[in-house]
């Protein structure tokens, strides 16, 4: 985030656990970010990474037990809204923060037509009669541009494609006039041509509403179409915060450098052949007391199995977590960019 963007949305150092038979599973390891009005903040990362319990911790939605939010502050506005009353949630979901959920079908109820659906939340938050919602709901089916929607708003969701699908989610989401909508996988099963109306559509109601937006996806060409700011996200951590231009052309975390390598290219000489992460995660269970990335990384150094790195500044409104950015890790940009970090090195205290 530009540091002259005043944020409506402040996260500091939010903890998620989650109690299971094989263990305590650290999902989330202190994740901090802010989103400004009216911008877009992506957080990328693969599968498992803790992208979609992140955002549903702002939301309230962490079923307790068996997760629970060990430490943390998330500040709407300014105001602290972890630990609200459960009344308290409900004013804050819906109407001040709308969320497009991963999978519309099993989102959507399969025994309410979609009207009923939308109408429910407007009435609750803005308690308006059963035939003004109707009209509102219509109103947003048309915002979202479901065809004939006089006659699809009493439809059920197995009579619409996954695309419309989607869009009858995106009208939920934004019934209210939320400040801040999060789009968790908003595209997920859909196919390219229908990724590309609904990221649209996003981008349309996101500019005529105001609204910021928190968008979760493992797809980088989603982040580079739709974003203003990006957190890439690793083992539960933030390893690298910038502007979206910073992500990737200057990108100062090798996790970054390996997620973009291992998307095709353009360049015929190089679309034959994908670079992909070598390795596994770790085990969340019990994290490793150095770098999460340490075993998967080729520019490893001695001291990332022993210290998880702070997030470092790069240059202004960009960090990265890994230690080639000390200042005892000489000539680390050089080394870094020509892929030859081979030394071992101890911070000293």
């Amino acid at each position: 985030m530009n540091s002259t963007d005043k944020p409506i949305l402040e996260v500091r150092d939010l903890k998620v656990e989650f109690d299971t038979y094989g263990g305590t599973v650290q999902a989330v390891r202190g994740v901090h970010f802010a989103l400004a009005k009216g911008k877009t903040l992506a957080i990328v990362g693969e599968s498992g990474c803790g992208k979609s319990v992140t955002v549903q911790s702002l939301m309230g939605l962490i079923p307790s037990p068996p997760g629970r939010i060990t430490s943390g502050s998330v500040r709407l506005n300014g105001r602290e809204i972890l630990g609200l009353s459960p009344k308290e949630a409900n004013q804050v979901r819906g109407k001040q923060i709308g969320m497009i959920f991963q999978d519309p079908m099993t989102s959507l109820n399969p025994t309410m037509t979609l009207g009923r659906q939308i109408t429910e939340t407007i009435r609750v938050h803005d308690g308006v009669s059963d035939a003004e919602a109707r009209k509102r709901a219509i109103e947003l089916l048309e915002q979202v541009q479901i065809p004939e929607a006089r006659t699809r708003v009493d439809q059920y969701p197995f009579q619409f494609s996954g695309g419309m699908r989607q869009r009858v989610m995106i009208a939920m989401s934004i019934a209210c006039n939320p400040e801040i909508l999060i789009a968790d996988e908003p595209t997920t099963a859909l196919d390219v041509t229908i990724q590309a109306q609904i990221l649209d559509l996003l981008k349309t109601i996101q500019r005529d509403r105001r609204m910021s937006m928190i968008l979760i996806t493992h797809d980088l060409g989603v982040v580079a179409r739709m974003a203003d700011d990006v957190a890439v996200m690793y083992a539960g951590q933030i390893v690298e915060y910038g502007g979206v231009q910073q992500i990737f052309h200057r990108s100062a975390h090798p996790y970054t450098v390996g997620l973009r390598s291992a998307m095709p290219q353009n360049d015929e000489a190089q679309s034959k052949m994908l670079k992909p992460i070598e390795g596994s995660p770790p085990d969340l269970f019990d994290p490793p007391k150095g770098c999460a990335y340490f075993d998967r990384c080729p520019h490893a150094m001695k001291v990332c199995a022993a210290r998880n790195p702070p997030l470092w500044d790069v240059q202004e409104d960009h960090l990265s977590r890994c230690w080639i950015h000390h200042k005892f890790a000489t000539s680390s940009t050089e080394v870094f960019r020509s892929n030859r970090m081979g030394q071992e090195w101890e911070i000293q205290k």
